[in-house]
């Protein structure tokens, strides 16, 4: 390897991609391309970057392995920032299994990092915790480290562990600054901002108010009934169930939670569940199958008693009803809630993260487009959607949630 190659990978390992492209923006050999491509994709310049990676894939010899599996290994992190997660996640298993058959032990981790960072990204949590469980990041250099302790953040937030999440982003933070990467530092900062803003908004007693992460931990523990429409479950101190499937169902339970303890009438329960503005006797005979079905879900939970008016919620061993929410209602939150990461998305990318259909999922964002919460670019399948995050709250709890009306 040449000393400018060499020299345009230290600037490429240390954060700098101009610095890298002025040394090798005008070659053309294998090694040239794959660091040219690198750069571009630090640049945000995913399209041209994917290019320069597979053309220097295709350029190094055979008897090059190492050099065409960290290419691939690029290629993949291209991917990932790119939220393209159809990418074959068998590719890249292939090269990381080269890489180690070869000692290159730091890029062969940083293929597990990938898709480590993909499970999460797609809601799989237990299989990310499983691989990341196969590594020890205290045999890799301080910027590997750093991603280390934010793959664990990003695991203990889903599963909302603050404490753990809070101690794995200091040493991110620590790792980040031993690396000297401006961008890696910015983004633990960006982790962070996770812990300290709005997540959900409670409702009880006809009151609100806005959670931190940790607030929302403490309330999970509780012995508190917990109609959480951030995730569309039920929960007390001993059960969960979920109605992740049964949006009426949801719609049913969160006005009779919002309402506790008093009951809810049957009008205003037809007009939440079934939008129907005059209702008629069909009305009526719809709304007791479905509470029928309502008392049999909540069966390990409460129960749902028949009043004059209406009904009301009687939970079995709770003292308090409390319904958690969105900081910011919205219609489409769980969409929205992936492209406020910043990043642009497929609609493919965003049925993969949310397990739904492309089709209900470019049903949603055409409409959201309409209205202008979001905007696309390209044509075809390079088509990618994004839009601005709502500034002062994170969506972690949204992430992933299951479409209500698939």
């Amino acid at each position: 390897m040449d000393s400018l190659i060499t020299a345009a990978a230290r600037s490429l390992a240390a954060g700098d991609p101009l610095g890298a492209l002025n040394l090798v923006a005008l070659r053309d050999d294998a090694a040239a391309l794959a660091l040219r491509g690198i750069a571009m994709a630090q640049l945000g310049d995913f399209v041209r970057a994917k290019a320069l990676v597979r053309r220097a894939a295709r350029a190094f010899g055979p008897k090059e392995a190492v050099a065409r599996a960290r290419c691939v290994v690029a290629e993949a992190e291209i991917a990932l920032v790119s939220r393209d997660l159809g990418w074959p996640a068998k590719t890249l298993d292939e090269a990381r299994a080269t890489l180690e058959a070869h000692g290159d032990r730091v890029n062969a981790a940083h293929a597990w990092y990938l898709e480590v960072r993909r499970l999460l990204l797609i809601g799989r949590l237990d299989e990310a915790e499983r691989t990341l469980g196969e590594l020890d990041p205290r045999l890799f250099p301080p910027a590997l480290r750093a991603a280390h302790e934010l793959v664990v953040a990003g695991i203990a937030m889903r599963r909302l562990r603050t404490e753990t999440a809070r101690v794995a982003l200091d040493q991110a933070a620590h790792a980040a600054r031993l690396a000297g990467i401006p961008a890696l530092t910015a983004e633990v900062e960006s982790a962070f901002l996770v812990l300290n803003t709005p997540a959900a908004r409670l409702l009880a007693h006809g009151e609100e108010r806005l959670l931190l992460l940790e607030e929302v931990e403490a309330l999970q523990a509780s012995k508190a009934f917990v109609v959480d429409a951030c995730r569309y479950v039920v929960r007390d101190a001993r059960t969960m169930v979920s109605l992740a499937r049964r949006p009426v169902l949801f719609t049913l339970l969160r006005a009779l939670g919002e309402a506790w303890p008093a009951d809810v009438s049957r009008n205003i329960l037809i007009a939440r569940a079934f939008r129907a503005k005059l209702p008629d006797e069909s009305h009526r005979a719809r709304l007791r199958v479905e509470i029928g079905r309502l008392r049999t879900v909540l069966q390990p939970l409460a129960g749902v008693s028949a009043t004059k008016r209406g009904f009301a919620l009687a939970p079995h061993n709770a003292r308090e009803v409390v319904v958690l929410t969105w900081p910011v209602e919205e219609q489409h939150a769980a969409v929205l809630s992936f492209l406020a990461d910043g990043e642009s998305w497929s609609s493919s990318a965003l049925a993969l993260a949310l397990g739904a259909s492309q089709r209900t999922v470019q049903r949603i964002l055409d409409s959201l487009a309409a209205v202008g919460k979001v905007q696309s670019f390209g044509r075809g399948r390079a088509r990618r959607w994004m839009t601005p995050p709502v500034p002062g709250f994170t969506t972690i709890l949204l992430l992933p949630a299951p479409l209500p009306s698939d």
